[in-house]
């Protein structure tokens, strides 16, 4: 290996169930079609109802649900509602909501989910699929040209450090360029003698990289072999190479589809940090109390530091 060391619910789906019994077919000619309920009742506790729709909210409330059977898991969300309903319900009997402390929280909780819930809606905005093109097409301009190369190598391994390991692998690799300059084929000879695993199997085959993407030794003579051309001995980090370049192009910008994700996320955060930039330059905001300074920035070497001394004439 020659690469470089290492240097943001799913929906509850519903299924209609089948009639318990069959209609009389005069019944059925005259009643009128059911409606499907979109938020079935699916629990009372102590007469307060609890719908398909909590349920949802609990889910999302209730954190990382074990995996479970459909039926076992909504009936885990019905005793969680129950819970928070019993509780609750033994608080407000208890005042607890009459405690400053308490309003104080509910009206910080409200202002959080009324928060949250527009910024969903803004991010939901402007998912279009005008704005998504234009964010690719401006990020494909700016990318720019990237040469590529296609090579292959063969690579006998040496110690850094080992002058006897590194003269050995040197001499080796100079014998399969003898080989190779005879005409062997390359991608055979690297499956018979390289030490790089994945190599042996690919016949040294790296596919297509950036320049940055190897170690500066090993891209650099690379780049500068024409296509079809086989090097000479060249030394890394892992050992002693043979490179032969297979090809060589302008990377290609990935396809829309490949960057969909993040061009998705991009636009939702963009949207809401507008909208939250918006509401500040607008806002009047009173701080009672000494702002923390702002850091002062450190004088370059090359210049004397700015005191508030006046200057001399």
């Amino acid at each position: 290996m020659i690469t470089k060391p290492p240097a943001g619910r799913p929906a509850l789906l519903r299924r209609a169930g089948f009639f318990a019994g069959l209609f009389a077919a005069s019944a059925l000619l005259l009643a009128p079609a059911a409606a499907e309920d979109k938020d079935p009742l699916i629990a009372k506790v102590n007469g307060v109802e609890i719908h398909q729709s909590d349920l949802a909210i609990a889910e999302e409330e209730a954190g990382q649900i074990p995996p479970m059977p459909p039926d076992a898991k909504r009936d885990y969300l019905v005793q969680f509602m129950a819970d928070l309903i019993l509780v609750s319900k033994d608080a407000e009997a208890k005042k607890v909501g009459d405690s400053a402390e308490f309003k104080q929280r509910l009206a910080f909780e409200r202002r959080k989910i009324l928060m949250s819930n527009l910024l969903q809606s803004i991010g939901k905005a402007a998912l279009t699929d005008e704005a998504m093109h234009k964010v690719y097409d401006d990020a494909v301009k700016g990318i720019g040209e990237q040469q590529e190369v296609h090579a292959r190598h063969i690579l006998i391994r040496a110690a850094a450090g080992d002058d006897k390991a590194n003269k050995d692998a040197e001499a080796k690799i100079k014998a399969v360029i003898v080989r190779l300059n005879k005409g062997e084929d390359f991608a055979k000879v690297a499956s018979e003698v390289t030490e790089d695993p994945s190599g042996k199997t690919s016949g040294g085959d790296l596919g297509y990289f950036t320049k940055e993407q190897m170690v500066p030794e090993f891209a650099d003579v690379a780049f500068k072999l024409d296509k079809g051309q086989i090097s000479g001995p060249v030394k890394t980090q892992f050992g002693w190479h043979v490179i032969k370049v297979e090809d060589k192009r302008i990377k290609p910008p990935p396809t829309f589809d490949e960057v969909k994700p993040q061009i998705e996320q991009f636009v939702v955060r963009k949207a809401q940090a507008d909208l939250v930039t918006k509401l500040r330059a607008e806002a009047k905001v009173e701080k009672f109390y000494k702002p923390a300074e702002e850091p002062k920035a450190e004088p370059k070497k090359d210049e004397p530091a700015k005191t508030d001394a006046p200057a001399k004439k």
